[in-house]
């Protein structure tokens, strides 16, 4: 049965628009809509997409679907905060006193998952890039923009102890982006050339393996 919402306090966790707490029934159902709005989206794109559609694939009324999100473009805005929050959490955890090739494997390791558990979302995050982000151009211009930099400087900090080669950090931060991605925005390409693709186990070890090669053969300091 459908859960119907509630402004209950208890269990609540993040607060809603207007600033009161969540309760567990609400954050439960507000995950269920992203999950089928990402379906929906990506199947349909922006456009094409229907929020009664999004509501019979979440299970629940359109009216209930409404009470969270007021609209399309909200819950599509949500959709896409939602994926760029998982999409970078990998980043924030590089540590400027780790050892340089093991944060950043772990870092493209991270990547290569996130392209093999979630297609669908990097598929739909770069149609939104394609479409010159109109939804998404604050966020990019300030915490998106705000993360590089601050993760940029990490970067330098291995080069400057030696540690690394002196590089660009953005634009090493742009090239482990565009090789991890491809392996979800270009799957069909990819299967039909290999016969496999990034959600085989050995094919992403593979992938690591080689793009982790390649990235530290021009990283690493020269004997």
């Amino acid at each position: 049965m459908e859960a119907g919402p509630t402004r209950a306090h208890a269990g609540g966790s993040e607060p809603d628009g207007d600033g009161t707490p969540r309760t567990r029934i609400q954050e439960k159902n507000r995950a269920r809509i992203l999950e089928a709005a990402l379906g929906t989206f990506s199947r349909f794109g922006y456009r094409g997409a229907r929020v009664d559609q999004i509501a019979e694939d979440a299970g629940m009324s359109k009216s209930n679907l409404l009470y969270y999100f007021g609209s399309k473009s909200e819950i599509y805005k949500a959709v896409l905060a939602d994926l760029l929050d998982r999409w970078l959490a990998p980043l924030r955890t590089l540590d400027p006193d780790g050892d340089p090739r093991a944060e950043l494997t772990a870092y493209i390791e991270q990547k290569l998952r996130f392209s093999a558990d979630y297609p669908e979302a990097s598929r739909l995050f770069a149609n939104e890039m394609l479409q010159g982000a109109p939804m998404m151009r604050d966020v990019l211009e300030g915490p998106l923009k705000t993360l590089v930099e601050e993760k940029s400087q990490v970067l330098r900090h291995w080069a400057e102890s030696g540690r690394i080669r002196p590089v660009d950090p953005t634009h090493l931060i742009f090239l482990i982006w565009a090789t991890t991605q491809t392996y979800a925005d270009f799957a069909p390409q990819i299967e039909a050339i290999t016969g496999s693709g990034i959600h085989d186990e050995a094919f992403r070890r593979q992938a690591l393996q080689s793009l982790s090669d390649l990235i530290f053969s021009g990283l690493l300091p020269r004997a």
